[in-house]
């Protein structure tokens, strides 16, 4: 990457103490990837700043040169999968040795950043978690959270035991605090600061609200659901109106859209799959999603829209701040963060957000569409998510990666196979994935350089049966570059084309892959080659006429 730092910048960090904004490494054989992630997030939380390694901490300062992260697109890979932000790097040449400087962006507004659960922040040379008064002012640049808020009129009375119930049962099986299940409604209540002595947040009564109660308080929290069997405008033939709290009609939210998610049956190979239209954790991400980040100031209601190949969810107020369609598997920026704190204790959702990175991976797993998010504006998110199996054999193909293996895979992982199964060009951020799946012999190179493609390996194309996609795609390839190298010889003639003038056609390909090319030419007899060494030049031969 090219330098981002002037040299007459980079002299004067090495006289300035170790602040917010600066952290030095010596880092001269290695550096733990953990702690760069925590340093990484602490620094972020900080409002950014530099990491550089190479250099020794301590005034003055000396330049030793690192060999830490040989490959810093893949750290800056594993950074964005783990920290959902995109880090900078540049690598420079300081007195013969290697530094490595690592620009570190600041957090999102009101949004703190956490590693492994952690908030982290520096205290001196050292790393610690943030205190709660730190975490309550990054809170608060925002503005108030209006979920956090307390309803006035509203009373403790005015919540649902059933669905306080629900919440209970979760929280005490993902915390593992048997002790919940001792205290009274109003205590647990309290304990997850939803209530405040006798005063009821908007939070609570979204959450837990009888029907009554969000009529007279909160009439704009509900949920309609809508079933279509046409693409079209047509009258529903059903609608159900959900004016309740979350923990009551959750399950019968999803209940209504399960009764018409039929199953698509494939044949691909040796494998034979079954896959309900519409994913159920796709979809209850998608319905936290809505619930979650909702603009409750207006009036709106969200609308959950079923047809027979695909669900809209239609929730009001547009993204949050800093978050947009392209960096929404990078960034975070809860607008109601009571609620996502509740649905986090009760392991609804991830704090780190990995819920849309989910409904990405599933869609790509079942080989349907990714949730698309055109047509949203400033008053409203539109979310589609589409039930249509694309290509049987992709399937086939991830069956034979293996379970054990896919379990692991990241987002990036999906998001990479994906593109190459439908020809599609692989994003940058995305490229360091490539080495660790092409090492896991998943993915496989055509070509070299710039002109470098990708497809997906030819033993899963075997076992998928279609070894005929696989080998019409490397042939094609090959006879493209074949006709590439015939064109120049053409209009070369009659003068002739020399191998290195030739390597400038197909810059992608090593010389020996072109002689190969040109000797399968002369064998074809369409070409032929002239003279010795550097005389060397190939030739077009006339095109043969065909026999009558």
């Amino acid at each position: 990457m090219a330098d981002i730092t002037s040299t007459e910048e980079f002299a004067s960090w090495l006289a300035k103490p170790e602040g917010s904004h600066l952290e030095f490494k010596t880092a001269a054989a290695s550096f733990s990837k953990e702690k760069l992630m925590q340093y990484c997030c602490a620094l972020a939380n900080e409002r950014g700043g530099k990491m550089v390694l190479g250099v020794t901490d301590k005034i003055p300062r000396q330049i030793v040169g690192t060999k830490a992260f040989p490959d810093p697109g893949e750290l800056v890979y594993l950074v964005a999968e783990q920290l959902h932000m995109r880090i900078e790097y540049e690598e420079r040449d300081e007195e013969g040795r290697r530094v490595l400087i690592l620009h570190v962006p600041s957090r999102p507004l009101g949004l703190p950043l956490s590693f492994e659960k952690i908030y982290w922040m520096r205290a001196g040379e050292s790393l610690k978690e943030m205190t709660p008064d730190m975490l309550h002012r990054i809170f608060d640049e925002t503005g108030p959270d209006y979920s956090a808020e307390i309803c006035t009129k509203a009373k403790f009375t005015d919540l649902d035991p059933k669905a306080i119930a629900t919440f209970r049962s979760r929280w005490i099986a993902r915390s593992g605090n048997h002790s919940l299940a001792h205290k009274s409604d109003l205590e647990l209540l309290m304990d997850a600061e939803l209530i405040f002595g006798d005063e009821v947040s908007f939070a609570a009564l979204i959450l837990f609200g009888t029907a009554p109660a969000l009529s007279r308080h909160l009439a704009q929290a509900e949920v309609i659901f809508e079933y279509r069997s046409l693409d079209s405008s047509l009258p529903y033939q059903q609608r159900l109106e959900f004016r309740e709290g979350f923990f009551n009609y959750a399950d019968r939210l999803w209940g209504a859209i399960n009764a018409r998610n039929d199953l698509q049956s494939f044949q691909s190979g040796l494998f034979r799959f079954e896959i309900p239209t519409f994913a159920e954790a796709s979809m209850r991400e998608a319905l936290l999603n809505a619930v979650g980040h909702r603009d409750y100031r207006l009036a709106g209601s969200i609308f959950v829209r079923q047809f027979q190949r695909h669900v809209e969810i239609v929730s009001p107020g547009g993204f949050p701040a800093g978050v947009t369609p392209e960096n929404i598997l990078d960034q975070q920026n809860p607008r109601n963060r009571r609620l996502a704190e509740t649905f986090t204790k009760c392991g609804l959702i991830e704090r780190s957000g990995q819920g849309m990175n989910r409904m990405f991976e599933e869609s790509i797993r079942q080989s349907k569409p990714l949730p698309d998010f055109s047509g949203s504006a400033e008053h409203e998110v539109r979310l589609t998510l589409r039930g249509e199996i694309q290509n049987p054999a992709f399937l086939g193909f991830l069956q034979k990666v293996g379970e054990q293996r896919l379990t692991a895979f990241s987002t990036g992982d999906f998001l990479v196979l994906d593109a190459i199964q439908r020809d599609l060009p692989i994003s940058a951020h995305l490229k360091p994935r490539l080495a660790h799946l092409i090492e896991m012999g998943i993915v496989e190179t055509l070509g070299r350089g710039r002109g470098v493609r990708y497809l997906l390996a030819r033993q899963f194309h075997e076992e998928t049966g279609k070894l005929g996609t696989y080998t019409r795609k490397r042939g094609l390839d090959r006879e493209t570059n074949k006709e590439l190298l015939m064109r120049h010889l053409r209009d070369k003639a009659p003068d002739g084309a020399a191998l290195s003038e030739l390597h400038q056609v197909l810059p992608g390909l090593s010389e020996r892959m072109i002689q190969t090319l040109l000797e399968e030419l002369k064998v074809e007899q369409r070409a032929a080659l002239e003279g010795q060494r550097r005389w060397a030049r190939w030739f077009a031969l006339p095109r043969s006429k065909p026999k009558t």
